[in-house]
């Protein structure tokens, strides 16, 4: 599966694919720049191969896509990550699908429900001691 999540909206975009190479990806960012056709797109990435693919890149770069790559180890620093964990407690937790078709309608199921119900982020840690200029963590 491949999903993105749109930081105004709060919404999810999915799609299921056989695959998780390179072409895959470029499929879906061509969809991601289809359903958003208007200004410069931001895709945060994890070190996966195929997102660092020149054909990927180079296409990314020509349709004002600019990829961002988390940094190693640092998945919790993408937004998208915590969506993952609701997906796989409402919709793999526990369960023994027959087939991979009937755990992908679980998961399609529970993300329109989520887009229905999803409020965008707004005001994210406002009284976050981070957000002061003076912050700085204890380091030895």
């Amino acid at each position: 599966m491949f999903d993105a999540l749109d930081l105004a909206s709060c919404q999810m975009f999915y799609r299921f694919r056989d695959r998780k190479r390179w072409p895959q990806f470029l499929d879906f960012c061509k969809q991601l720049r289809r359903r958003f056709p208007a200004g410069k797109l931001y895709l945060v990435c994890d070190n996966y191969g195929p997102h660092a693919k020149a054909e990927v890149t180079a296409w990314c770069a020509a349709n004002d896509i600019e990829l961002v790559y988390t940094p190693t180890n640092a998945s919790w620093l993408n937004w998208i990550e915590c969506e993952f964990t609701a997906v796989r407690y409402f919709t793999l937790d526990g369960s023994d699908y027959p087939s991979h078709a009937a755990q992908e309608a679980a998961i399609a199921g529970y993300l329109r429900w989520r887009n229905r119900h999803c409020h965008p982020k707004r005001r994210f840690a406002v009284n976050s001691k981070i957000r002061r200029p003076d912050y700085l963590p204890n380091v030895a």
